[in-house]
C-alpha cells in the first residue's frame, strides 16, 4: 500500500463521518436529514432526492416537491416510517414537514451519537494506518525499500493519520455546538 493509497483511504474515512453527521439532526432544518429516506417508487426502493426535490424555506421547515405527483402517498409514507420522527403534512402537490425543537434529553443523546461516529471513524483512520505501516514494514524487510524511505514512509503516513483525525475532531466540535445551541 502506498502512501497515496493510504491517503485515499484516511480521506475516505474522513468522509464517512461528515456524510453521517449530516444525518444528525440540529436545532435546522436542512435536507440532508432525509438523506436515509427510501422511498417506494416504480417497483424498487430509491433514495428520496432521486425522486423529489427538499428544500428549507424556512429553519424549522421542510418541503418535499416530488418530480412526479403520484409518488405523493409513496412519499408521505416513506417519511412517517423512517425513524426519524417527522409528521409529513401533505397539501395534494408538496409535503411539508415541520422540525420541532430539540428537547435537552434529545440533544444529549444526538451528542452522543455524534461522538460515538468520530470514533467510529478514529477507528477507521487507525486501520488505515496499520495497513499502510504494515506494508511499508514489508517492502523495508524485503528491501523493496531502503530503510531511511521506509521510516519517511511511516512518518508521513503518521502526519496524515494526525492530520485527519484533527479533521474528525474539528468537525465533532462544530457540530456538537450545532446540536447543542437552543
Amino acid at each position: 500500500m502506498s502512501l497515496d493509497e493510504a491517503r485515499i483511504r484516511m480521506e475516505g474515512a474522513v468522509d464517512a463521518v461528515r456524510r453521517e453527521f449530516s444525518t444528525v439532526r440540529t436545532g435546522k432544518a436542512t435536507p440532508a436529514l432525509l438523506d436515509t429516506v427510501k422511498v417506494d417508487a416504480y417497483g424498487a426502493k430509491m433514495p428520496l432526492n432521486q425522486v423529489a426535490s427538499v428544500s428549507t424555506p424556512e429553519a424549522s421547515l421542510l418541503v418535499v416537491q416530488p418530480f412526479d405527483n403520484a409518488l405523493l402517498p409513496d412519499i408521505e409514507r416513506a417519511i412517517l416510517t423512517s425513524d426519524l420522527g417527522f409528521n409529513p403534512a401533505n397539501d395534494g402537490n408538496i409535503i411539508r414537514i415541520p422540525i420541532p425543537p430539540l428537547n435537552e434529553e434529545r440533544r444529549k443523546e444526538f451528542a452522543k451519537l455524534l461522538h460515538h461516529m468520530a470514533e467510529e471513524g478514529r477507528v477507521s483512520l487507525r486501520h488505515a494506518r496499520k495497513v499502510g505501516n504494515d506494508e511499508v514494514k514489508r517492502a523495508m524487510k524485503e528491501h523493496e525499500t531502503s530503510e531511511d524511505e521506509g521510516h519517511h514512509q511511516l512518518d508521513e503516513i503518521q502526519k496524515l493519520t494526525d492530520a485527519c483525525s484533527k479533521r474528525i475532531d474539528e468537525m465533532l466540535d462544530k457540530k456538537e455546538k450545532e446540536v447543542m445551541a437552543l
